[in-house]
């Protein structure tokens, strides 16, 4: 009977480094980030081999996943908007649209966060990234010529930025509304010669900077030609009032110049690539403070977070909670090939002002909720880590060892092992920056130039021919590298 019990121990040693050597290997196969997972498309959007990037995506058995669908959906529409097949382009953002619009979320979804991980639930999208499908749907219908559906999709701006506030109840210093956003909703209203919508939108926008001590807004500075804009709508809606107030609030005298016959051309410039989220591993210990209630601390002692635990705070034992090791999203910046670029027309040089700075707002929106992702990953983790010692307690109880109660322990610690891993996900071919310029056109035929400079000085140009008709136009141009 002794040299049974001696093989049964044996047998669950071997069992236990086994697994432990298999969970590592599983382990260090699953630590890679959405970014790796998908590399071959990232790299074929960046050589701007937008066919075979297509391919790669569709081959792709990682963003094929139901819980990736707006993701597939936002990148299917980006690179057919960048192969120029608009109408297509189209027909995957509505989608996208439509999932946003019927929500995310649902209990079930909410349960594989807390067994699991964040990663495993269905990609709800950054808030930045909902406007930006705004953006290139709106391109897209005056691309087809669709006007209206353009006019539309600036509506949806303002519903967009509603959502937002109702979010955060609109006293949150958080990100609840986009300027960019709303110049382009200026500009689409000014495109229809709507000039009382244009100014509204404008005036809204420059608000945004002017709520900032330094006219700023997520690393983009309130640029010249959007106070223009604003001064310029005002006085062609009579309000001649507004239009004083805001020369004295932005500190400029505005000389009204005359229309250009061949109308204007904004000309979009969406230089590099997002950020990529990378994971990062954070030490935390449980702690328990004079009045019984639990806190989570990180090694420093810099970070203080409470432990929401709906079971008997008084049977969790702190001690048998060792330290946990949580792992959180991180985001790495992709430096852009082209540093700068300007617009030559018509013998002029017009310099490009930033409008969008995606990489600020991929890195300060993450680090507002960076508090919340952390509360509710150390709370999945210390349940886990509970329900693992509970097991492994009972085991031992009586003096005796229940090997059937240690195994489900030591299997409940390899399953906190493998689960744990970081939300990695993002719309990765979204430009890092986008700039902009408003270029006067003569009638009939222009050659618009786009210069551009890399890091070395080398310059590139390239050269597009726009009719002037007297309108407003639109054009973007994207080096994603």
């Amino acid at each position: 009977m002794g040299g049974l019990h001696f093989i049964m121990i044996n047998i669950r040693t071997h069992i236990f480094r086994a697994s432990s050597v298999i969970g590592l290997m599983l382990f260090l196969l699953g630590c890679s980030t959405y970014n790796q997972s998908i590399a071959p498309y990232y790299k074929s959007v960046s050589t701007a081999n937008y066919a075979q990037a297509e391919k790669d995506l569709d081959k792709n058995s990682l963003i094929q996943k139901p819980r990736n669908k707006l993701l597939y959906l936002m990148e299917k529409g980006r690179i057919s908007h960048l192969r120029g097949e608009y109408e297509n382009s189209n027909k995957y953002f509505n989608e996208a649209d439509q999932l946003l619009d019927q929500g995310l979320t649902s209990a079930s979804d909410e349960a594989v966060g807390v067994l699991l991980n964040s990663m495993s639930q269905r990609y709800k999208g950054e808030d930045f990234e909902k406007f930006m499908i705004h953006y290139y749907k709106a391109l897209n219908y005056l691309y087809l010529h669709k006007t209206e559906d353009a006019i539309v999709e600036a509506r949806r701006i303002t519903l967009q930025a509603n959502t937002q506030g109702d979010k955060f109840n609109n006293k949150d210093s958080r990100y609840s509304n986009d300027a960019f956003s709303l110049m382009l909703q200026g500009m689409l209203y000014e495109s229809n010669n709507d000039v009382n919508n244009a100014f509204i939108s404008y005036r809204n926008a420059a608000e945004i900077y002017l709520k900032s001590p330094d006219k700023t807004y997520y690393g983009t500075p309130m640029p010249l030609g959007l106070q223009q804009d604003v001064i310029r709508t005002a006085q062609l809606n009579g309000f001649t009032t507004e239009a004083d107030q805001f020369e004295t609030t932005f500190g400029i005298n505005y000389q009204p110049t005359k229309p250009s016959e061949g109308g204007d051309l904004i000309f979009f410039w969406e230089n590099g690539l997002a950020p990529v989220k990378t994971q990062v591993d954070l030490f935390f210990s449980l702690i328990r403070n004079s009045d019984g209630n639990l806190f989570f601390t990180d090694a420093a002692g810099g970070l203080v977070i409470p432990f929401d635990y709906n079971g008997d705070r008084s049977k969790v034992n702190t001690k048998s909670v060792e330290s946990l090791r949580a792992a959180f999203p991180k985001y790495v910046a992709q430096t852009p090939y082209y540093s700068s670029a300007s617009i030559i027309s018509n013998n002029t040089q017009i310099p490009f002002v930033k409008a969008e700075d995606i990489n600020e707002l991929a890195f300060k929106t993450l680090q507002q909720r960076m508090l919340k992702e952390m509360g509710k990953v150390l709370s999945r983790l210390a349940v886990k880590k509970i329900a693992e010692y509970s097991v492994r307690a009972a085991a031992e109880s009586n003096g005796k060892t229940n090997g059937l109660l240690e195994g489900l322990g030591y299997g409940l610690q390899l399953y906190s092992l493998l689960s744990e891993k970081a939300d990695t996900r993002n719309w990765q071919t979204l430009p890092a920056y986008i700039s902009y310029a408003r270029i006067p056109l003569q009638k009939g035929d222009n050659q618009v130039s786009i210069k551009l400079t890399n890091a070395q000085g080398a310059i590139e140009t390239k050269t597009i021919n726009v009719q002037g008709t007297g309108k407003l136009q639109f054009y973007n141009y994207a080096t994603l590298r």
